[in-house]
């Protein structure tokens, strides 16, 4: 069933919410974790699931997306029929850009229509997570359904941001509501709403069907969960697979983030700093692959001040040097340099920042290629901050990239 699966990645969204970090790149391609680019989580899931034939959605941006795939995942063969291929607008079916996450398949149909695939698995290119695609295409096999979508529980509170469903108790979905206002709480558990993960799995001649009707309706949006799928509930086999269960590799952590905004982005990256992170970039066999860069080891070494310097539960790429500066709860990504008497907390700072002597950084992502000047400081001062800086809702300062002080 793998081998005649093909898997579209959705990397073409604008992440407007997430800038400036998208102001140069899209939302896919922005860094996380030091080492990583997000659409990494996606793309590992598929390899370490067995799928080899991946086509990714790129538009908003696309450069530095394309790139990381051009340096990273040149892996596959495609003398086998392996490939990852990005795939930007390329107006076959019209003048518009994608409009839609239906749209933006629509228009690349022919590439589905003579791929021989019998099965399509529409992910996203934009969410922390690790899953075993092969459990989820083993269970839509098993119960004959012709639509499967991923689903976990969120706290009803935060359940209008997503699609929320309810099943019967074999599973099968019977009722799909896009945000809405009032979401339906699980049975039993008022606390709770089933939310769709945005992962689908569908039969290839159900899709193709859909799409071509769908495009003809002058009414739709084009959209999976605000049109597609809430007509095909009462017409179709729709399925809900539960997410954490899966009978593969993966351990099942559970884990999985929407980082579309500053502040759960910079959760997510604070998240891999708990004493047990809640997804477990450690195991072995299920490791997320990325572009490793050829960076000389990370150091620490006495500044030309004397000072020793600190470094404090935090994580620290290749070529990274702390010079006598102090690093604690932060992100250093490569390339990164903290000099004497320096103080960084509590931040992420992406490739080649430097931070000058003296300088404090506290609460706030750093972009890359920004020099910090010796004493100056950034983060804990919202209403100082925001007169220059991007400030979220929660407080964190963001420095776009290449700023210069």
């Amino acid at each position: 069933m793998l081998d005649k699966t093909l898997s579209i990645i959705l990397a073409g969204g604008a992440g407007a919410r997430l800038h400036p970090l998208t102001a140069e790149r899209a939302k896919p391609a922005v860094p996380f974790g030091g080492k990583y680019r997000i659409i990494d989580f996606t793309l590992s899931n598929c390899l370490h699931s067995g799928l080899r034939r991946i086509l990714v959605l790129t538009q908003y941006k696309s450069h530095s997306l394309q790139k990381h795939l051009r340096d990273g995942w040149s892996i596959f063969n495609p003398e086998a029929s392996e490939y990852i291929t990005p795939v930007p607008p390329q107006m076959r079916t019209g003048g518009s850009w994608y409009a839609g996450t239906a749209d933006a398949i629509l228009q690349n149909l022919y590439l589905l229509e003579r791929s021989n695939a019998t099965h399509v698995l529409i992910l996203s290119g934009d969410h922390v997570y690790r899953m075993d695609y092969a459990a989820l295409l083993h269970f839509h096999r098993d119960q004959g359904a012709e639509l499967t979508i991923a689903c976990m529980q969120v706290p009803l509170a935060e359940a209008s941001g997503f699609g929320v469903m309810s099943v019967d108790p074999a599973q099968r979905v019977r009722e799909f509501h896009e945000k809405p206002e009032q979401p339906q709480a699980l049975p039993g558990d008022p606390d709770h709403a089933l939310a769709s993960m945005g992962i689908y799995v569908f039969d290839m001649g159900l899709l193709c069907r859909e799409l071509k009707f769908d495009h003809e309706l002058a009414a739709s949006s084009h959209d999976f969960g605000k049109d597609i799928i809430p007509r095909l509930i009462a017409e179709q086999r729709v399925f809900a697979y539960p997410f954490g269960g899966e009978r593969g590799r993966v351990t099942p952590d559970r884990y999985w983030r929407d980082v579309g905004t500053v502040d759960s982005y910079y959760r997510a990256n604070m998240d891999l700093l708990l004493p047990v992170p809640p997804i477990n970039l450690y195991q072995p066999d299920w490791s997320i692959r990325t572009y490793p860069g050829q960076y000389p080891p990370a150091r620490m070494v006495p500044g030309v001040l004397g000072g020793t310097g600190q470094f404090d539960n935090s994580l620290i790429c290749g070529g990274a040097v702390i010079s006598g500066g102090t690093v604690r709860h932060s992100i250093l990504s490569p390339r990164v340099s903290v000099a004497d008497e320096a103080v960084v907390e509590d931040s992420i700072l992406f490739d080649g920042v430097e931070v000058g002597a003296g300088a404090v950084l506290r609460r706030c992502i750093i972009d890359k290629e920004v020099r910090v000047p010796p004493g100056q400081k950034v983060g804990g001062n919202p209403a100082a901050d925001s007169a220059r800086f991007t400030v979220s809702e929660n407080g964190v300062t963001v420095v776009p990239k290449g700023y210069t002080f």
